[in-house]
């Protein structure tokens, strides 16, 4: 066999199945031969370590990092899922927390809403379960309940064959066939034992390496590209890369999703390995160097409001401080929910939020006389992408 044939079948293999069409069967990690790791590649493995570095310590400067967390699982969660087609901007997740009834709200804002109950799902079941087949399963169950495509077995794994192609596309047309659902268990079990495997690979290279083979294996019926995303933070998380879980790379794969996806399949045509791997650490690097950015303009923005709040408000500056405290974490609000915060009458909530609004803390977003709703603006805005930011 010719070297560039042995390496084109690194990631594994197309095999003709009895319906005639043909179908891909991965190879177990790691590759063989091993991944490269000289030249661009180690020095793309070298700027993604310290850029996790920077933003392990920008966080751990946080007031409150688990207020930072907060929003950026729901970043995650609307990039991620529009990714795959949803609509929902971060506010109208965030609206849809709150339970404020948005009758201009995107359909699709329940899909989101459940891939924050998988993310949290998960990152509370890593204190008693690794990452695994079984915990994987989990998550796809919280992730497809009563969503679209919740009939699609949740948490079960496919037992008929899937494709991935153009809209309409027959199987024999796909761009890609996963494995068929009798070698699932199989190619399952092999992944989980290389997550768990002593081995040398650094850390970063064994996400990488997991979530392109997950992506492949696509042992789902419906939900798998939210699923291997999830499955990266996940990972992070366990191997405490990361002290919290703030790295989120749904964003970059958004940003550029042609070539991700071109990236992910040149893995399995030509077993390029080593073209996923810059591209994924490029991510880990673009990704951590903007979120230690919004982490220290955070601090500023607090700082700034915490003193404008004190100079505009005069005798109700202590009121204002506490609601802006509070809107960290709940950062689409009504006067009522102002008034239940403080106890307060409904003329003082009123009062509160109406002053808030001059001081530029809070922005009214829905144009109505009555039952007025209201975005912790200056912090939402550090989130958001542009043309969020015209809502």
């Amino acid at each position: 066999m010719k070297a560039t044939d042995n390496k084109a079948l690194r990631a594994g293999r197309y095999e003709t199945q009895p319906a005639g069409y043909r179908a891909f069967v991965p190879a177990p990690l790691p590759p063989e031969p091993p991944v490269d790791l000289a030249g661009r590649l180690r020095d793309l493995l070298f700027e993604a370590d310290y850029a996790l570095g920077r933003l392990d310590g920008a966080v751990v400067t946080l007031p409150n990092p688990d207020l930072f967390v907060f929003l950026y699982v729901r970043k995650e969660a609307v990039f991620s899922s529009q990714i795959e087609g949803t609509q929902s901007s971060l506010q109208d997740l965030l609206a849809a927390e709150a339970r404020l009834h948005d009758p201009e709200a995107p359909a699709d804002v329940d899909e989101v809403v459940n891939y924050v109950h998988a993310m949290n799902h998960g990152l509370a079941r890593l204190a008693e379960l690794p990452v695994s087949v079984r915990l994987i399963r989990e998550i796809h169950a919280a992730l497809m309940r009563g969503a679209r495509g919740g009939h699609l077995a949740p948490g079960d794994l496919r037992t008929s064959q899937n494709w991935i192609g153009p809209a309409g596309c027959t199987l024999r047309q796909a761009t890609f066939v996963p494995p068929p659902p009798h070698q699932l268990p199989q190619a399952l079990g092999e992944l989980e034992r290389f997550l768990h495997a002593a081995d040398p690979i650094p850390p970063l290279v064994r996400v990488g390496l997991a979530h392109a083979q997950f992506e492949t294996i696509h042992p789902f019926l419906d939900g798998n590209g939210r699923v291997g995303r999830l499955l990266v933070t996940f990972l992070l998380t366990e191997q405490r890369l990361l002290a919290k879980p703030v790295l989120y790379l749904s964003h970059f794969f958004k940003r550029h999703r042609a070539e991700y996806y071109d990236r992910l399949q040149a893995v399995r045509d030509a077993g390029n390995w080593e073209g996923w791997l810059g591209f994924f650490l490029r991510g880990v690097s673009e990704v951590s160097r903007e979120a230690a950015a919004t982490a220290a303009a955070i601090l500023r923005m607090r700082e700034h409001y915490r003193a404008r709040i004190t100079e505009r408000l005069d005798r109700a500056a202590a009121n204002g401080h506490r609601i802006m405290e509070r809107l960290f974490d709940h950062p689409i609000v009504t006067v009522a929910t102002v008034r239940e915060w403080l106890g307060v009458t409904p003329a003082g909530a009123n009062n509160l939020v109406n002053r808030l609004v001059e001081a530029g803390l809070l922005r009214e977003i829905t144009g109505y006389a009555r039952n007025r709703r209201f975005r912790f603006d200056p912090y939402l805005r550090l989130f958001e992408e542009p043309e969020e930011l015209q809502q």
